[in-house]
């Protein structure tokens, strides 16, 4: 994980990409105690913000990665030092998640984690049975800042999948 971090860490620095943070499950690992995942969910802003309903082109990402010698593909994953990469490119929710992502370091390595506020309402709003579970734990192992939670819900529009869920 150390060296795909150093790559992605390349691609912000070669200008690829804007900034990133991590998401998805190993963004949950962060906060929770450990669970297996296959793959790193990186969430990217890119350096020029495709315009509403623009098709967003990563070929430049995937170029870059190629020439270093990342070719391998499995599904929807580029094998990035032996890890499983999935890019998404971020906008309204998971753009601001990005934006207001914790620095922290993995191995020595600085990186960027999504916090357990945007973690909780991105899982919410994919709302897949997989991500209720993770949601579940952040609630459970995780400091979360309630209000912080509850503005983030209401600016999105996820106050009544939240209920919902708690009510489950």
């Amino acid at each position: 994980m150390k060296n795909t971090i150093k790559i992605i860490n390349k691609l912000k620095k070669e200008g690829l990409i804007k900034d990133y943070a991590i998401g998805g499950a190993i963004g949950v690992i962060r906060w929770t105690e450990p669970f297996f995942t296959r793959d790193l969910d990186l969430f990217i802003i890119l350096i020029q913000e495709p315009k509403d309903k623009e098709i967003i082109f990563l070929y430049p990402i995937y170029d870059y990665l190629e020439k270093i010698g990342y070719n391998k593909w499995t599904g929807q994953w580029i094998i990035v030092a032996g890890v499983p990469v999935e890019f998404i490119p971020a906008e309204g929710l998971s753009k601001e998640a990005v934006e207001n992502a914790q620095e922290t370091e993995y191995d020595g390595v600085k990186t960027k984690v999504i916090t357990p506020e945007y973690l909780i309402s991105l899982l919410l709003k994919a709302g897949r049975d997989k991500d209720k579970i993770k949601i579940k734990m952040l609630l459970e192992q995780a400091k979360i800042d309630m209000d912080k939670l509850k503005v983030i819900l209401n600016k999105y529009n996820l106050n009544k999948k939240f209920q919902l869920f708690i009510n489950d």
